[in-house]
């Protein structure tokens, strides 16, 4: 499988990610991060279980288009096979009945395609709202929004919208526990978690480097 090597200088464009990182962390302060400890508080903890395992269900569809488009077809199986049993006997998702059967979940996205295509990675991009990302990840935008299955169900615009915002604020949720390990250049610190994790994932956990075992529980893919 060849997998595009990353740039030698990751960060040409660090004066306008700032700029762009300060302006998230705005919103963030005032906005994203009181919605999610909101949420928090007021969701009780077996309804979030819930509601992440409904949009982790949603996500094996996309997961195993990648990985066909990466010449992956036993996992593409393995995806669509974690759908279909949580689908049923998971209750529409809402129970990882998969994973307690020892079916384990992996993630793929079309950025990690676009890699495993050959597609070098870029400069790192930090985007208003989104957060980190590279290059190539933002190119990706676009067709990882085509293959989201939200925009497929059977609802109305209103309802999709509300799933989206849910879908954020769960997200969004899931980091406060992680925000007190955050050490040094906040900034540094996200760009570096966000290109080592990148690296991870498009080498399918296949990589020689030893990462700092803090970054372990965090997703850098959302907006921090």
């Amino acid at each position: 499988m060849v997998v595009a090597d990353a740039p030698s200088d990751p960060d040409p464009w660090e004066g306008w990610n700032r700029n762009v990182h300060g302006f998230n962390e705005t919103l963030d302060t005032y906005i994203a991060r009181p919605v999610a400890q909101g949420y928090r508080l007021v969701t009780p903890g077996i309804v979030r279980q819930g509601v992440g395992n409904f949009f982790s269900n949603l996500g094996e569809i996309p997961t195993a288009v990648n990985d066909l488009l990466q010449a992956k077809p036993g996992d593409a199986a393995t995806a669509t096979g974690r759908f279909l049993i949580n689908s049923t006997l998971g209750v529409l998702g809402l129970i990882d009945v998969a994973s307690m059967a020892g079916i384990e979940e992996h993630r793929e996205d079309f950025g990690q395609t676009l890699a495993v295509w050959g597609v070098g990675s870029g400069p790192y991009l930090v985007l208003p709202v989104l957060g980190p990302s590279t290059l190539r990840d933002t190119f990706s935008l676009y067709p990882d929004y085509l293959l989201d299955p939200v925009q497929a169900l059977p609802v109305s615009d209103e309802e999709k919208m509300g799933l989206n915002v849910l879908k954020l604020v769960h997200r969004r949720h899931q980091l406060l526990d992680s925000e007190s390990i955050v050490q040094g250049d906040k900034y540094i610190f996200i760009r570096d978690a966000y290109l080592q994790s990148r690296h991870y994932e498009i080498n399918d956990g296949q990589v020689e480097d030893s990462f700092d075992s803090d970054l372990d529980d965090i997703d850098l893919d959302d907006d921090f």
